[in-house]
């Protein structure tokens, strides 16, 4: 509900004159930029129906994506826009902030530089200062095959990235050298496991009882009639674990993992996408049991109703395929794991039982969490005698990728007074709350923000009821 009169005002002109598109863009132009996000996406969608081609309507939309950590459909808007020669500056700005939000900074930094080139006035200080500099692709028939909204940068799966193991949670390890894999995509043994997972006891259990439990005793499933495979979504706000719990799984089964990324199946050449598609499916199931983890899933599983073309939806189609296999073995101890900081987004038909049948909420870690996760960071540091319950308790909304930027924090300053006293001076209490005070995480509570918006206006269904107590704690 909005609590102010003007947009209350505005939105009721809206709706008696729903083809005034001067009025509409407006309405949904304030909405941004008061923060209704979720309102304005509306806005801006209806909007774009009346106007499909107008790119500052494409822009706003994106923006509001953009803002709601939605970085895959903001993507996805802006996409026939940015393969026209010439576009506005404005695009390519929001397009590079969507590219540093799915992990590709150098398509990012490619956009964003080739943007302010054209137009210094929309540079952006925040998001220049968070691209590492890099020079900027060529184009044209010399560049590389890519993404048409970014140059190709490196595999967020392939050989040379980060094995992307314990980033909070514990003691990753090197991972054992990746197997063979189409597309990018590589077969790994996880070096972690839930122990290395601080809290979350309950999406833990919930883990195991739909993929760990069937392939650990699948005598008792079998006189069920449940099979091991099956899939999870995991969802929740960005930094809060849900890669790192996917490898923890894989690792306390065992298991074969394959980490898929969007430039593993992404492909700017129709029919590409769906064999890529096909492959990595192919590689788990030759790898079996294998856990196989869709990082961002919003960008391959977004809604087919909002898509404008066609090989996109047949994109989605073929993930659903994938999932149902061609008989009811096919995918028989291949466990599927999804995560997503949209999950609204996501095409409902992923929602039918045996597919993603089951949405996990992966929480923020609580207080108690906050600690542990704390310890485990701290463990292989000279340490004094530590409070590690103070610290998590000026923590609170801290995400486990902001504590593990906390420790860093607190680490480098104790490195330059160890360097000048040329000993190692212990790391203490009150360095981890210097540290803690430093850090303004914003993260999570903007996300509780876009959250709200749809558990109290868009949750019919039930889907979203167990965000209410967190949703409570937004102001």
């Amino acid at each position: 509900m909005l609590d102010d009169a003007g947009l209350q005002a505005l939105r009721e002109a809206a709706r008696l004159s729903p083809d005034n598109l001067p009025l509409r863009r407006h309405l949904a132009d304030q909405l941004l930029a008061k923060g209704y996000l979720a309102e304005a996406e509306a806005e801006y969608r209806a909007a774009l129906v009346l106007a499909p081609k107008d790119p500052e309507i494409a822009a706003g939309l994106a923006e509001a994506f953009v803002r709601q950590s939605a970085h895959g459909q903001a993507l996805a808007v802006l996409e026939p826009f940015l393969s026209i020669p010439g576009h506005a500056p404005r695009l390519g700005v929001i397009a590079a902030r969507a590219l540093l939000g799915e992990g590709d900074a150098h398509g990012a930094a490619r956009r964003y530089h080739e943007a302010v080139s054209r137009d210094p006035s929309v540079a952006d200080a925040d998001l220049a200062a968070r691209l590492t500099p890099q020079p900027i692709a060529p184009t044209g028939p010399s560049a590389a095959p890519g993404s048409s909204w970014g140059a190709p940068g490196p595999s967020w799966g392939a050989p040379g990235a980060p094995a992307g193991g314990a980033t909070w949670g514990g003691q990753g390890g090197p991972a054992q050298q990746p197997a063979e894999g189409p597309g990018g995509s590589q077969v790994e043994r996880s070096a972690v496991s839930f122990s290395d997972v601080a809290g979350m006891e309950a999406v833990k259990e919930a883990l195991r009882v739909k993929l760990l439990l069937p392939i650990q005793q699948p005598e008792l499933f079998k006189a069920f009639g449940k099979r091991a495979g099956g899939g999870v979504l995991l969802y929740g706000p960005p930094g809060a674990g849900k890669t790192h719990l996917a490898r923890a799984a894989a690792g306390e089964l065992g298991a074969a993992f394959v980490s898929v990324g969007l430039s593993d199946i992404l492909d700017m050449y129709i029919g590409s996408s769906e064999r890529n598609l096909r492959a990595v499916f192919d590689l788990a199931r030759r790898n079996r049991p294998c856990v196989l983890f869709f990082d961002e899933v919003d960008a391959l599983a977004a809604r087919r109703s909002d898509m404008r073309q066609a090989h996109n939806r047949q994109l989605v189609n073929q993930f659903l395929a994938e999932l149902d296999g061609v008989d009811q073995h096919a995918n028989e101890g291949v466990l599927v794991l999804a995560a997503t900081n949209a999950p609204w987004y996501i095409d409902v038909a992923f929602r039918r039982p045996g597919r993603f049948d089951q949405l996990v909420f992966v929480p923020p870690p609580d207080h108690a969490a906050r600690a542990a996760i704390l310890r485990i960071l701290c463990r292989d540091k000279p340490l004094a005698e530590m409070d590690f319950d103070a610290v998590a308790r000026v923590t609170e909304l801290f995400a486990g990728a902001d504590l593990k930027g906390v420790v860093d924090r607190a680490v480098e300053a104790k490195l330059h007074q160890s360097i000048s006293a040329g000993r190692a001076i212990p790391l203490s209490t009150p360095d981890l709350l210097a540290a803690a005070q430093a850090v303004k995480p914003a993260a999570v509570r903007e996300w509780l923000g876009t959250a709200r918006n749809y558990v109290m206006h868009a949750n019919d269904s039930g889907a979203w009821d167990e965000l209410m107590p967190w949703i409570k704690q937004v102001r």
